[in-house]
C-alpha cells in the first residue's frame, strides 16, 4: 500500500470530523468527498447527499462490486470531554465524532478504491459509494442511490468490525401495539382496563421463544420499550393503551412470519412501522467471505443493523474500528486501525478481483 494513500485517508478523516454531518445534514461532507475524488482524477457522481464513482476502466460486461460506507453521524452525547469536531491525535488515536462509526471505514474503502482505480485487468468493476442517513435508516441514503447504480453483484459494507467478517446481521422491525378496552370510573366495577390487556400481551412478548434459531444470530429477540395510555386522570379506567415493541429478526424467519406469529398470540392490534430493515446473510462460500477467512479474519453474526439490511444482493460487513466505541463520548479510532483497514481491504479485494 502506498504511504501517500494512507496519509490521504487520515487527512480526509480529519477534514470530515471538522464538519458536522448529522443525518439529513450531510451536504458539506458530501461536497468534501466529491472534491476529494475529483482532485484525484476520478469522475464523480452525486445524488442528494450520496457520492459515488466507478473505476476508470468500467466494463458493463463484468460484474460490479460495491464498496459502501456512510458519512453521516449521530449527534454528540453530553458526556464528551473533548471537542467532537476537533480531530486531535493523541497516543496514536484519532479522536472526533464519526471517527470510528464509520469514518475510518469510509476513508479506508476510498483508499482501496483509489488503489485499484486505474486497473485494466480486473475481474470485477468497482463502485465506491459514500452514503447519507445510515444512522437513521433514512430513505434518502443508500436505498435511494441503489436504483441509479449499475447492477451490483456483491458489496462490502464498511462498519467497525475490527476487520472481522459480519456474515449475518439481524434485521429490525418496530411494532406499534394498541390494546382496546372501555373507559369507566376507577372507584367502581366499571369499564374494561386496556392497560391490563396490554400488560397481558407484554408478558407474552417477554416470555415467548421462537422455535427456530439462526446458526449465526441466535434467537429472534423482542423487547417492549414504550407504554402509555391516552388519559392522565388517576380515577379513570383507560380505554386505550399503546405500546412499542423492538423486534430483532434473524435469518431464520422473514418479517412477515414473525408478524403472523405475534398476531396469532396477542389480543392487541399490532402494526409494523416499517419492514425495510431485513435480516441478511452472505453465503459462507462467497468469494468475499473466503478471501476474508484466508486473511485470518473471523466470521460472526452481528446484532446491530446497517445499510446492509437495505441491499438486495450479497453483502459482507467489515471494517476497521470497534462497534463498542460507536456513539460513545470521546469517540476515536487508532491510526494503526486505519492502516490495517486499508491494507485489509486491499488484500481482500486482490483475492477477488485480480
Amino acid at each position: 500500500m502506498p504511504q501517500h494513500i494512507y496519509e490521504d485517508c487520515v487527512a480526509l478523516l480529519q477534514s470530515l470530523i471538522r464538519i458536522p454531518s448529522f443525518s439529513k445534514e450531510e451536504d458539506l461532507t458530501a461536497g468534501l468527498l466529491e472534491n476529494f475524488l475529483q482532485t484525484r482524477g476520478v469522475s464523480v457522481h452525486r445524488y442528494l447527499n450520496n457520492v459515488w464513482a466507478g473505476n476508470r476502466h468500467f466494463d458493463p460486461a463484468k460484474p460490479t462490486l460495491l464498496l459502501n460506507s456512510h458519512h453521516d453521524t449521530v449527534r454528540p452525547n453530553p458526556q464528551y470531554t473533548r471537542d467532537p469536531f476537533e480531530p486531535g491525535i493523541d497516543s496514536e488515536r484519532l479522536y472526533g465524532l464519526g471517527s470510528n462509526d464509520a469514518g475510518g471505514c469510509l476513508v479506508a474503502l476510498l483508499g482501496a478504491f483509489l488503489h485499484f482505480y486505474e486497473g485494466r485487468e480486473l475481474k470485477y468493476n468497482l463502485v465506491v459509494a459514500a452514503t447519507a442517513e445510515e444512522e437513521i435508516s433514512g430513505r434518502n441514503g443508500v436505498e435511494a442511490l441503489l436504483p441509479l447504480l449499475p447492477p451490483i453483484a456483491a458489496a462490502i459494507v464498511g462498519e467497525p468490525t475490527r476487520m472481522n467478517l459480519a456474515v449475518a446481521e439481524k434485521g429490525l422491525m418496530v411494532l406499534d401495539g394498541v390494546a382496546h378496552g372501555r373507559a369507566g370510573h376507577a372507584a367502581r366495577e366499571e369499564g374494561e382496563n386496556a392497560l391490563y390487556k396490554a400488560l397481558d400481551d407484554i408478558a407474552w412478548f417477554r416470555s415467548f421463544r421462537f422455535e427456530r434459531e439462526s446458526a449465526w444470530l441466535g434467537p429472534v429477540k423482542m423487547s417492549v420499550t414504550v407504554i402509555e395510555t391516552e388519559n392522565k386522570a388517576h380515577n379513570v379506567v383507560p380505554a386505550v393503551c399503546r405500546f412499542t415493541v423492538d423486534v430483532r429478526v434473524t435469518d431464520a424467519y422473514t418479517h412477515e412470519e414473525v408478524l403472523d406469529i405475534i398476531r396469532a398470540h396477542v389480543s392487541s392490534e399490532v402494526r409494523p412501522r416499517s419492514m425495510r430493515m431485513r435480516a441478511t446473510r452472505i453465503d459462507d462460500r462467497h468469494p468475499l467471505v473466503l478471501a476474508g477467512l484466508a486473511l485470518g479474519r473471523a466470521p460472526y453474526g452481528s446484532p446491530t443493523s446497517s445499510d446492509k439490511a437495505l441491499m438486495p444482493f450479497p453483502a459482507l460487513k467489515c471494517g476497521p474500528g470497534d462497534s463498542a466505541r460507536s456513539h460513545t463520548a470521546d469517540e476515536f479510532i487508532g491510526l494503526e486501525e486505519i492502516r490495517e483497514g486499508l491494507d485489509g481491504y486491499i488484500h481482500l479485494l486482490e483475492a477477488v478481483i485480480k
